[in-house]
């Protein structure tokens, strides 16, 4: 599991941390993802790409797993 660390912010978008974390190669592809259904934020299918991720929230895509600090 990889982690990302907030760095004193209170959230990030979810659209925004794909990008960041590279499991995407555009905003566009993330929230393509994101609209199909394809990605899970604490074992739920999360549709809304802009949803604000804080500290404890675990993302999921395929195989690969981030968890917000």
């Amino acid at each position: 599991m990889d982690t990302f660390d907030l760095e004193g912010s209170e959230y990030i978008e979810l659209n925004k941390l794909l990008k960041i974390c590279h499991l995407v190669g555009s905003g566009g592809e993330a929230n393509m993802l994101i609209s199909s259904g394809l990605i899970r934020v604490n074992k739920q299918t999360e549709t809304r790409k802009r949803m604000k991720l804080r500290a404890g929230d675990v993302i999921e895509y395929e195989e690969k797993q981030i968890h917000i600090k």
